[in-house]
């Protein structure tokens, strides 16, 4: 016997069976969980883990090092220019830069060690022999004026000088620096570099070695009672041979000559000796000057001309030093 209940099991368990089924076809397919979870383990594959950003930064400073290290320059003995300074090369320390570069997480041009290399070569492992000129690769220049009569236009210089923030090398006669201690004393004191130029201006190559040995000497003691030790002597009128330059040599002074000249002994318009230095202003150059009317006029002009190609303005020790005029490394 029927008790009825038959229909309603049908239809409750019909009912079931469509909820299960609507259920199903709402859910998303496999295809797209699978490929959903794919990209997931992609992405944690694709970050890098801290060993390939440790090689990364590595790698970078090490392109960086090769393409701006360079390799010093010796001094030689040139056939024209005689003695020419070396030049320090420069490198990047890459142990110390990679290992900022790690503690930062990235390569900053500011943090990268630079170092400067020296020559195997330098001037004091040379024969003694005339410098002219500073290393053709070092962008740097100085004004070298010669002292040997008048007073009058040198305040003026040194006023032009400390507008430009500039240093230059005074090479002194003996006999105007017995006369002038005291604006000797504030040549040196305004931060400009005292050179010997023999004590009488005389033709150094008309002398006696013993001679042209008393006129440095008499020279470099007056030097010495400001409180100086100079290492360069000037010729008077370049005038030099062999004997004079292993002359001031054995008493440990380089002989300096120059790479232009303005020849403002000849009274020129400062225009003139503007278009006579400015456009031949190239790295190294040391350029001869002595305290007259026509320098002061042109001084400023000869500065700014320099300062737009970009040389820096150093003295005559600078110049010829190894030392690098700059060293930055620029990452463009």
């Amino acid at each position: 016997m029927s008790t009825g209940k038959g229909p309603w099991v049908k239809l409750i368990f019909f009912s079931a069976l469509f909820c299960v089924v609507l259920l199903l076809i709402n859910l998303p397919p496999i295809d797209t969980y699978i490929a959903s979870l794919k990209e997931s383990d992609l992405q944690v594959i694709a970050r890098p883990s801290p060993d390939a950003e440790s090689d990364d930064l590595t790698e970078q400073i090490q392109a960086l090092a090769r393409k701006f290290n360079q390799d010093p320059v010796d001094a030689k003995i040139d056939r024209v220019w005689k003695a020419i300074p070396g030049y320090n090369g420069i490198r990047i320390n890459e142990e110390k830069s990679i290992r900022i570069a790690k503690a930062i997480g990235k390569v900053v041009p500011e943090h990268l060690v630079i170092e400067e290399v020296e020559p195997e070569v330098t001037l004091d492992d040379l024969p003694p022999n005339p410098i002219y000129r500073g290393n053709p690769r070092k962008t740097m220049v100085s004004f070298m004026i010669n002292v040997a009569w008048g007073t009058e236009y040198i305040e003026e210089m040194l006023d032009t000088f400390a507008e430009y923030d500039v240093k230059a090398t005074f090479f002194l006669d003996g006999k105007w620096l017995s006369r002038n201690k005291a604006l000797a004393q504030q040549i040196a004191s305004e931060g400009h570099e005292i050179g010997n130029h023999a004590y009488s201006h005389p033709d150094l190559r008309q002398m006696s070695v013993k001679e042209i040995k008393g006129e440095i000497e008499q020279t470099q003691h007056l030097i010495r009672e400001l409180g100086i030790e100079s290492h360069l002597f000037a010729p008077p009128s370049g005038a030099f041979d062999h004997r004079v330059v292993n002359v001031a040599h054995g008493q440990k002074l380089k002989t300096i000559l120059w790479t232009l000249d303005t020849v403002d002994w000849k009274k020129p318009s400062a225009d003139q000796m503007v278009e006579r230095v400015v456009p031949k202003l190239d790295n190294g150059a040391l350029v001869l000057m002595h305290p007259t009317f026509s320098t002061i006029e042109a001084l400023p002009r000869l500065i700014e001309g320099a300062k737009q190609k970009e040389l820096a303005i150093g003295t005559v020790s600078e110049v010829i030093s190894p030392a690098r005029s700059l060293s930055i490394v620029r990452l463009e």
